[in-house]
């Protein structure tokens, strides 16, 4: 199958963007995540930005195998529903914890943004196996990121 670029770099660019966006309007975020009690397991700060790049690109690959799938107009629609409402998630969820501090409501939305994830990968994964896989690491990570935001409002 021939790569059709400029799908793939859409597809790659929508969520680096709203990374980029979102990581502009936490740019403190890194002096905050240092001040605060964090649970066993914490990464450095410097790793969530790497980490999330990674993932963005992981998450546009997926979305770009959906989008060039040989599938109905209508599996296809359904997909993007949930791969955009878990975006806009993904969006907000720095800005309710760094921002503006609310730990716990950052726990129920990210916890919302994770039945999202796993709705989206189980669409993608009847369009595509290999988008439904590629958000596998998204899924661990943001479970992961669950563990660390419930400990962080446990101790602060």
């Amino acid at each position: 199958m021939k790569i059709q670029w400029k799908k793939l770099i859409v597809s790659i660019a929508i969520p680096l963007g709203i990374g980029l966006v979102a990581g502009w309007i936490t740019s403190d975020s890194t002096e905050m995540f240092e001040s605060i009690s964090k649970p066993p397991f914490s990464p450095p700060a410097w790793l969530f930005p790497v980490a999330w790049s990674i993932l963005y690109v992981l998450m546009g690959i997926a979305f770009y195998r959906v989008w060039i799938a040989v599938a109905t107009a209508e599996r296809r629609k359904e997909a993007f529903l949930f791969y955009f409402a878990q975006l806009i998630f993904n969006f907000f969820w720095p800005i309710i914890f760094f921002n503006l501090r609310e730990f716990l409501f950052a726990f129920v939305w990210l916890f919302i943004l994770f039945v999202l994830i796993l709705l989206t990968q189980r669409k993608f994964a009847k369009t595509d196996a290999w988008a439904g896989y590629l958000l596998i690491p998204y899924l661990a990570w943001v479970a992961f990121a669950g563990y660390l935001n419930l400990g962080i409002w446990w101790l602060n």
